[in-house]
């Protein structure tokens, strides 16, 4: 028996540093965004550990079944009994296990004087001033002086959290990567996936239209919630054009809508593929943004553009993987450095000069969501964290240190 186990857990090593082994691959050869947000990545590297764990399972059930007809010949009724129900209980055990995403950054803490370390996706301000991120450690609230960690707090499912919203009565929404969405109304969490209605339990992005409906892209195709009933919308065109990035109405009521595959707009009839000057079809839009002129931002594969009504230009070839607008009317963006695709780039596009982008921080890191608090400073989402920008100096909350910024 002790050669059996220890043939079996070889194996199980050998297929282990095969997985680490892929794990570097995948992270060499995948796009930095693509790798991050865990959706390819997550699919693949959990279906090899899926692959590992019955491999093991299969080698170890068949001298389970062995060991356990032997022990039936010699035992007695009641011990018979007696293993079933350990059987029921391992198994239990092993399907409260599975509720878990392995790539959720564990921690303990509730209240900290420090913020997150992990991925920080996206960032809002709610309308009492408490910031809130959706990082890789789960919900995460900020006051001005304690970082709160909700999903610890409150018990939740421990899954990254990727998008949110405040919607127009207060509640804040909550995307998470596998364990739906979350609202929240100040006093009570509630939980909402597939078995509510909704398209997928992976949510790229929340946003509310002029009507108060909200529209979740999620990988399965578009959800829309009216308070009460969850309704399913899918695109033409295969899985990729139903993993949804973003979301975005203009002035006329049409949703512009971001994919992995194709960009398009939706009038509430149908699907239209959104096209360039150059007739060139969009691919893998991770951002959409209306600024104040009315002027749509497109960013991701293909770069930074913009469309006023009647034409798009290019303002960037690098990928943008997130646009902000704030209260200056200044663009925001994050993207890739030129030719260095490690180092991401903070750039603002000024009001008065679109065509002349000012770049504020370039790093070796990868810069996420944005927004602007009532006090003018821009927050900003990370790899490790999430950087507080006063126009003068970077703030990093996960340690206690002042990253300076010299113009």
């Amino acid at each position: 028996m002790k050669r059996i186990v220890k043939s079996v857990m070889m194996k199980i090593y050998i297929v282990t540093m095969s997985e680490n082994k892929l794990q570097k691959k995948l992270k060499a050869h995948m796009k930095p965004d693509t790798f991050y947000r865990c959706a390819l990545y997550t699919e693949v590297i959990g279906i090899f550990k899926c692959a590992t764990v019955l491999y093991a399972m299969k080698i170890l059930i068949k001298y389970y079944v062995f060991l356990l007809l032997s022990s039936l010949v010699v035992s007695c009724n009641g011990q018979q009994k007696t293993k079933i129900q350990k059987t029921i209980t391992t198994q239990e055990t092993a399907v409260e296990q599975e509720d878990h995403d392995p790539y959720f950054a564990e921690t303990t803490a509730i209240s900290s004087p420090y913020g997150p370390k992990s991925i920080t996706r996206n960032i809002i301000q709610d309308k009492k001033g408490n910031m809130w991120f959706a990082t890789w450690e789960g919900i995460i609230q900020y006051d001005g002086k304690t970082f709160t960690n909700f999903t610890n707090k409150e018990k939740l499912r421990r899954f990254h959290v990727f998008c949110l919203l405040e919607d127009s009565k207060g509640n804040l929404w909550f995307g998470t990567i596998g364990a739906g969405v979350y609202r929240y109304d100040g006093k009570v969490f509630t939980n909402f996936t597939t078995k509510d209605g909704l398209a997928h339990n992976s949510i790229g992005c929340i946003v509310e239209d002029k009507d108060g409906l909200l529209w979740l892209g999620t990988m399965g195709g578009i959800s829309t919630y009216d308070g009460a009933t969850f309704r399913n919308l899918t695109i033409a065109g295969g899985a990729n054009n139903n993993d949804v990035n973003t979301i975005v109405e203009d002035d006329t009521g049409k949703l512009w809508i971001g994919t992995r595959g194709e960009a398009f707009t939706y009038t509430g009839e149908a699907f239209t593929k959104i096209m360039n000057s150059l007739g060139q079809v969009f691919y893998n839009v991770r951002t959409l943004l209306k600024d104040q002129d009315s002027t749509i931002w497109l960013g991701g594969n293909d770069g930074l553009w913009s469309y006023d009504g009647s034409t798009f230009r290019n303002h960037s070839t690098n990928f943008t993987g997130s646009i902000y607008q704030d209260a200056q009317e200044n663009i925001w963006t994050s993207s890739t450095a030129d030719g260095n695709n490690r180092n991401w780039v903070l750039t603002k596009y000024d009001k008065r000069s679109r065509a002349t982008p000012f770049e504020i921080k370039s790093e070796e890191n990868m810069f996420f969501g944005m927004t602007e608090d009532k006090e003018g400073n821009i927050w900003l989402g990370t790899l490790r964290g999430a950087y507080r920008y006063d126009r003068n100096r970077f703030e990093n909350f996960s340690q206690p240190t002042i990253l300076i910024k010299e113009f």
